[in-house]
């Protein structure tokens, strides 16, 4: 019996690193790569958390969907996501008898482009590895983003739509091998546990719903601050977070992994004071309220320093321009199931952390 996986149509595979400048300026422009493709603080100061009908939560939990929809044409992948992949999306099945050794993965993000450079920032690609004792076959499990990471931050603003345009989903990737020469040359390939063909089976079973119901990336990890006690606002969801969850469930299931084992998990992050909800695509573009078309605007020229396929001109201007946003102006407008939020930004605004974290 097959699990049909992959819905859809290349990956974006740190210690913090210094200097806000060097951060931002890093961070935007690599995001800016992609397919297809003065501070008004009277949003801060006029969205009072009181007022919302529903007060958030901290973090705002990740909103799943029943279902997954079909991406619009207009998102075009630079590199096709899965491409070694089953074209019908399946995992095989394994005799419920078999041993399958499980495998921690890293590599560093876009390695294919720029070898190990990114992995010299600690920012790194998670995956999982599978063999099966009886038939020595291997596999790869990893989930990213459809039309890169780019597309899954900041939108297009497209002409003739009000509206931004997203093109931020991201889905599992399952494929027959496993390139333990890729994994190891410049990153991690380490065994961390093993697990029955039945319990393999059910864990199928599990990414095909959590593949089917988690359909969008997110990009940012918000915080309050740097302590260990800060406040998180937002999490992630990504793949380090997909392979966290599934080795979450492959110890539910039964597998069993090694004692006192630990890794590191590439975090992006966005440091601000209590963010404020705005509303969604409608309310805020689809409403003629003088408050809404302002509202509107501000969006849209925030995200206007973040558009693809600029000369390298454009480019050095957009990254000094959302400088000026988020770090001089304190100000960041972050999308987050589906919703607008307002972000007052504070010091150090952004940063890259690779964070220890324990395997189950």
């Amino acid at each position: 019996m097959d699990m049909d996986v992959i819905i859809g149509v290349t990956p974006w595979r740190g210690q913090v690193l210094g200097g806000c400048w060097l951060q931002s300026a890093l961070l935007f422009a690599l995001l800016m790569v992609r397919g297809h493709a003065g501070a008004r603080a009277t949003w801060a100061d006029s969205a009072d958390p009181d007022d919302l009908v529903n007060k958030p939560h901290w973090p705002v939990p990740y909103r799943r969907v029943n279902f997954r929809p079909t991406p619009d044409p207009f998102c075009q992948a630079r590199y096709t996501f899965c491409p070694d992949g089953d074209p019908g999306g399946s995992i095989p099945a394994m005799a419920p008898e078999d041993v399958l050794e499980v495998f921690l993965l890293k590599a560093p993000v876009w390695e294919f482009k720029f070898g190990n450079l990114l992995g010299k920032f600690n920012i790194m690609h998670d995956a999982i590895g599978f063999r099966s004792a009886l038939t020595g076959h291997a596999f790869t499990l990893e989930w990213y983003e459809l039309f890169q990471l780019g597309n899954c931050t900041f939108p297009h603003l497209r002409a003739g739509l009000n509206a931004p345009f997203w093109c931020n989903q991201g889905a599992a990737c399952f494929y027959a091998g496993l390139d333990e020469r890729h994994w190891r040359e410049n990153g991690t390939m380490l065994k961390v546990a093993e697990a029955t063909g039945e319990t393999f089976n059910n864990l199928a079973k599990w990414v095909r719903h959590d593949n089917d119901t988690g359909v969008y990336y997110e990009t940012w990890t918000v915080r309050s601050g740097e302590e260990p006690n800060a406040t998180s606002w937002f999490e992630s969801y990504d793949c380090s977070r997909f392979v966290q969850r599934t080795y979450r469930r492959l110890a539910e299931l039964g597998a069993m992994f090694k004692p006192g084992l630990r890794t590191h998990y590439t975090r992006l992050n966005l440091y601000c004071g209590q963010p404020h909800l705005l509303g969604n695509a409608s309310t805020i573009f689809g409403t003629a309220s003088k408050e809404a078309i302002e509202l509107a605007k501000e969006i849209r020229s925030f995200y206007t320093n973040f558009q693809p396929n600029q000369s390298l001109l454009g480019l050095l201007m957009s990254v000094l321009n959302a400088y000026g946003e988020v770090v001089l102006q304190h100000r960041f407008f972050l999308y987050y199931n589906s919703e607008y939020w307002f972000l007052p930004m504070k010091p150090p605004f952004v940063s890259i952390t690779y964070e220890e974290a324990p395997l189950p």
